[in-house]
């Protein structure tokens, strides 16, 4: 169990907090939704983590998403130490980048063309450009709770750390930004069609996470996606899903895959780097045609492409192409994990709600079903902080907000979901003093 007092963890957060806001480079990493401090992480294989003073866990969160064979998978490995000795970056094209190109290309189901970019944030902030160059219109449409990365346009009603610090409305944004952003609730198909009709012509660009996960996780009431998808065919409106998080998880070609719905744009991120920071934004043909240098839609980045990052996406895009039963394992793993939490609450008179799809799951400490940002928002926040804070000293690295979905590698095995499930019911017992 680990022993999180006067540890080097909490030293370096000290001397963080003076040269950093926060004492992070990112918000959620703070803990300040589950109180205590953050771990600080020396290394990682397979399904473990190990902390600066030795301490080891179980991860849930596997880099928010992208090491979805675990860490320090060899065959990633193996194709990042055989690109180092070629230099870090050119800031010219490589071969990679084409072969990436034609690999996203071929396994996702919308894209005819892809731009790479150096991150999530930086592809849906593309995304949104293209489809205003493209239609001539200024709106765009988000939903409450969905987290595309931290643009102006996206900082209106957004999940993930904005939600979790409550400041879903950055100070920051302008009001001219906020007027040309309008927000629908998620799985309400009625009120997104009452949005359109009232900018007729106006919206260029409606983005969804298909998948929640940034306000915990929550799948698409059926029928939700594609009555989306015939809305925008409607309006001639630009449909971009957000794929950074569902992108080659849920399926190899995603989230549209599983569903079977093809927005107009894609934006990608995690998997695709296998661990190192990247991001693309893709889509049909006609309307990527409008990126600068083969239109006048500008968008450049000096490490787009980076040979070291698409090195490593490669081997771990090759990997899940060329082995389709890993899906069916980690859909099989998770619901092992999320079935036995549901299981444990229920048992313990809780009867919480446990949402998953595939191998993206989070337990809401709430008894209503959860199905939008103001459902989520029910949640018993400081219970789950309590919880948190329990299953981090048994050695369970889980993600520090109520509001963010976990993350399954195929490095969980039936033995370590048998280690969650004694240290759940533990701390779930601890956390209500039961």
């Amino acid at each position: 169990m680990p022993d999180l007092n006067l540890s080097t963890s909490d030293q370096l957060f000290t001397r963080a907090k003076d040269l950093m806001p926060g004492g992070v480079n990112s918000p959620v990493r703070a803990f300040r939704a589950v109180g205590g401090h953050p771990v600080f992480m020396k290394s990682a294989q397979g399904a473990w983590l190990t902390d600066v003073d030795g301490n080891r866990y179980l991860d849930f969160i596997n880099s928010w998403g992208p090491m979805i064979l675990g860490h320090a998978p060899q065959v990633v490995l193996d194709a990042v130490q055989h690109a180092l000795p070629d230099s870090l970056s050119f800031g010219a094209p490589t071969r990679r980048e084409v072969e990436m190109a034609e690999l996203i290309c071929e396994m996702v189901p919308s894209v005819e063309k892809v731009r790479l970019v150096n991150s999530g944030t930086e592809a849906t902030m593309s995304a949104i450009r293209v489809a205003r160059g493209y239609t001539g219109r200024a709106k765009i449409l988000k939903f409450e709770g969905c987290y595309h990365g931290h643009g102006d346009s996206f900082l209106i009603s957004a999940g993930s750390g904005a939600l979790t610090l409550g400041t879903p409305d950055s100070p920051g944004v302008t009001q001219g930004v906020a007027q040309d952003t309008l927000t629908a609730p998620y799985n309400d198909l009625a009120a997104t069609r009452q949005i359109l009709e009232a900018n007729p012509g106006q919206i260029a660009a409606m983005i969804i996470e298909p998948v929640v996960g940034n306000i915990g996780l929550v799948p698409p009431a059926e029928g939700f996606l594609q009555g989306l998808r015939e809305l925008c065919t409607q309006h001639g409106i630009v449909f971009i899903f957000d794929e950074v998080m569902t992108g080659f998880r849920l399926a190899r070609g995603g989230a549209q895959e599983l569903f079977g719905v093809l927005p107009d744009l894609t934006t990608l991120g995690k998997i695709i780097g296998g661990g190192m920071p990247v991001g693309a934004y893709g889509g049909r043909r006609d309307i990527m045609d409008q990126v600068a240098p083969a239109g006048k839609v500008y968008q450049a980045g000096t490490l787009s492409g980076n040979p070291i990052a698409t090195a490593a996406g490669l081997a771990q895009l090759r990997y899940l192409q060329e082995h389709p039963e890993l899906y069916q394992e980690l859909d099989r793993i998770s619901a092992r994990l999320a079935d036995g939490t549901r299981q444990i609450a229920a048992e313990l008179g809780l009867n919480y709600t446990v949402n998953r799809v595939g191998s993206m799951w989070n337990v809401f400490f709430t008894a209503q079903p959860v199905t939008d940002l103001a459902s989520a928002k029910t949640s018993d926040l400081e219970a789950f902080g309590r919880y948190f804070r329990a299953m981090l000293h048994r050695g369970m690295y889980l993600a520090p907000s109520q509001y963010e979905a976990v993350f399954i590698s195929t490095a969980m095995t039936d033995d370590l979901v048998d280690l969650y499930l004694t240290a759940c019911r533990e701390s779930m017992r601890e956390a209500h003093g039961l």
